[in-house]
C-alpha cells in the first residue's frame, strides 16, 4: 500500500470482472470519489489504515485482511494485478476474518510500543 502505483480489480454481484485499472497515487482519491459507494478490500499492511480511513470518508465500506489469508487465493504468480484479484475474492468471502481498522490514535500508541 505504500506504493506509487495501485492496482484496482472490481467485480459485480455475480463475481464477474468489470474493472481492472492501474492508478497513480495521486489518482486514487478522485477515482474512488467518482465511484458509487462499494465494498473495498485491502491487505492490512503499510499505509492501508490511512487509505481505508480516506475511502470510508468517501462513503465506501472497507475491509482489511491479513496477507496470509490472501496468499491461498492467488491463481498465478504474484504480481500487483493477480494480488488485486485475490484480494477481491477474499473480501467477498462471508466467513473470512478481517482486521479491524485502526484510528490515528491507535496507530500513534502502536508506534510508541
Amino acid at each position: 500500500m505504500a506504493k506509487n502505483v495501485f492496482q484496482v480489480h472490481g467485480v459485480d454481484g455475480k463475481g464477474k470482472t468489470v474493472l481492472r485499472k492501474r492508478l497513480a497515487r495521486k489518482a486514487v482519491p478522485p477515482f474512488f470519489a467518482n465511484l458509487t459507494p462499494c465494498l473495498i478490500g485491502m491487505k492490512a499492511q503499510g499505509s492501508s489504515n490511512y487509505w481505508a480511513r480516506e475511502l470510508i470518508k468517501l462513503g465506501h465500506e472497507v475491509r482489511l485482511m491479513s496477507p496470509q489469508f490472501v496468499k491461498p487465493y492467488l491463481k498465478r504468480s504474484k504480481n500487483d494485478q493477480n494480488d488485486a484479484e485475490a484480494i477481491c475474492e477474499v473480501a467477498g468471502r462471508p466467513d473470512m476474518r478481517f482486521v479491524p481498522l485502526k484510528t490515528i490514535e491507535q496507530q500513534d500508541v502502536q508506534t510508541l510500543h
